[in-house]
């Protein structure tokens, strides 16, 4: 055979692997407003940057007619890119092929650009789109699964994972996202979970649909699941690629920089009243962050889910940062159960990465109550503080009013390793609110007095003005400083770039015992 047939043989393969599962399936695939695996991975990466690994294998089945079945790739799409001209690794199933289903070749190639990307510090992105476990391949189609398991498990805190489920993942297979650092979901065409309708309806009665049970909307806002819900799946390609901008490849480098036109000494003057007078009155808290971080850009994570805490990431003079900050507008700003979760996962995702934590604190404590109580909020409360106080990386606080109890503790204080902690002059920091204090240091009083309710209301004024000021902490070296507002955002990036070369180390094990 000459060199221009088997170049002939090599470009009709080529052009086979590509054709997935046919002409009619990709046309199915369409009209269920779906993408296919390529057509993802032309969007999610730079434009000619995709290399393919793996495009001849096939699956080695012989059973239930699969001999007569094989087709090049085996349903998944492997190979690496680059993202705004960094290197990531990349799979996307193809539901066009054996509905996307994992089996034993299918998985070794998963496997390979994982290990690829741990040994090279890069990120790993995969695009899911599956029916689930080839059923005709058994219990090696499980143990597929549990190959790709245990590599998330060991890439997690080396290389960033993200997850982006563009069609049905269910079964074992959302174990794998589950454990991954960030998903990514798309309304109406994508779902999870565990068991499907159908199950759920025998087993409990529950007449659900797909959408209901584990839709994006119910993961982005009840289970937290996912971080991230779009409206379409182009949305939800940039919005992967944006994410990215603020991470760096591995646990070993530092997040880019970006050069930004926002001056470093830039002062607000709406910084001055966008905190009220009034101390339980509500106000937004993005409209602060916004204020500080570099053009206004903050990328919420789980924005709609847990929504007394806000999480995300903005840059701080051209630094990426990860933002935490209680949301006054929402339950007051009070820390509970979800925002607790939401709070310590991102913390310990942002401690892995190496990217500085920047703290917008006003919290008047712990959600009361049996609900809370009962759930657990000891417990889930605890890996919040454990999260912050674990962390390693520069973190920088501002307090911008409340900090009671046990709350001020956890919210990254100078007790848990804060680097730099300021205060507004709004910031009251104390065991609790002035009301609280005043009846029960004063109880008696309260009850002797002819008018009991203005009696209380002058003990609080007078509460008020010896200890709702963020000058005794200052006096005893809990707070650096207590500045102007307007000084907010000059004031962190001096103090961030001199963290940047922070060095602090934990004492040796093989690791902690998260509260879980």
């Amino acid at each position: 055979m000459t060199i221009q047939k088997k170049l002939d043989t090599l470009h009709r393969l080529r052009s086979e692997s590509e054709q997935g599962g046919g002409s009619e399936r990709i046309r199915q695939q369409h009209e269920k407003g779906k993408l296919t695996a390529r057509e993802r991975l032309d969007l999610l990466l730079d434009e000619g940057t995709f290399v393919e690994l793996d495009r001849f294998v096939t699956h080695r089945s012989t059973d239930f007619g699969l001999a007569d079945k094989k087709i090049l790739g085996d349903g998944v799409v492997t190979g690496y890119g680059r993202i705004e001209g960094r290197t990531v690794y990349v799979f996307s199933q193809d539901f066009t092929v054996f509905g996307g289903s994992l089996a034993e070749a299918h998985a070794e190639k998963i496997c390979k650009v994982m290990d690829l990307a741990v040994q090279n510090g890069a990120p790993v992105i995969g695009l899911n789109d599956s029916g689930g476990a080839r059923i005709q391949e058994g219990v090696v189609s499980l143990g597929g699964y549990a190959d790709i398991f245990l590599r998330n498990t060991l890439a997690s805190g080396v290389v960033p994972q993200i997850s982006a489920i563009l069609g049905p993942c269910a079964g074992g297979a959302v174990y794998s996202p589950a454990i991954t650092d960030f998903v990514f979901m798309v309304r109406d065409t994508s779902y999870m979970f565990v068991t499907g309708p159908n199950v759920v309806k025998t087993v409990t009665h529950e007449d659900v649909t797909p959408g209901t049970l584990g839709g994006a909307d119910v993961h982005a806002t009840e289970s937290g699941v996912a971080h991230f819900a779009h409206d379409s799946e182009i949305e939800c390609l940039a919005g992967v690629r944006r994410l990215l901008s603020f991470l760096p490849g591995n646990n070993i480098d530092s997040p880019p920089a970006h050069p930004t036109d926002d001056p470093a000494d830039r002062r607000d003057e709406e910084l001055l009243t966008l905190v009220p007078d009034d101390p339980n009155k509500p106000y937004d808290m993005r409209h602060v962050i916004c204020r500080v971080v570099d053009n206004g850009d903050l990328l919420e994570v789980h924005r709609d889910f847990a929504t007394n805490l806000i999480v995300g990431f903005a840059r701080l003079g051209g630094y990426s940062v990860g933002v935490v900050a209680n949301q006054p507008d929402v339950l007051a700003g009070v820390l509970d159960i979800k925002a607790s979760l939401k709070g310590a996962r991102f913390i310990r995702f942002c401690d892995a990465f190496n990217v500085p934590l920047l703290t917008f604190e006003d919290v008047p404590g712990f959600l009361p109550g049996m609900d809370q109580e009962h759930g657990g909020i000891i417990k889930h409360g605890a890996k919040l503080l454990y999260a912050y106080a674990e962390a390693t990386v520069p973190k920088l606080t501002v307090i911008t009013r409340k900090a009671y109890g046990g709350a001020y503790d956890v919210m990254s204080s100078r007790h848990v390793r804060g680097d730099f902690n300021i205060g507004w002059p709004t910031a009251e920091i104390a065991v609790m609110g002035p009301k609280g204090a005043a009846e029960i240091l004063f109880k008696r009083d309260i009850a002797a007095a002819k008018d009991p309710q203005g009696k209380l209301d002058d003990l609080v004024a007078d509460y008020r003005e010896k200890f709702a000021h963020p000058y005794l902490a200052a006096a005893r070296g809990f707070l650096d400083d207590v500045i102007d507002p307007r000084e907010t955002r000059p004031r962190l990036i001096s103090a961030l770039q001199t963290l940047l070369t922070k060095r602090q180390s934990v004492p040796p094990k093989k690791h902690g015992n998260i509260p879980l």
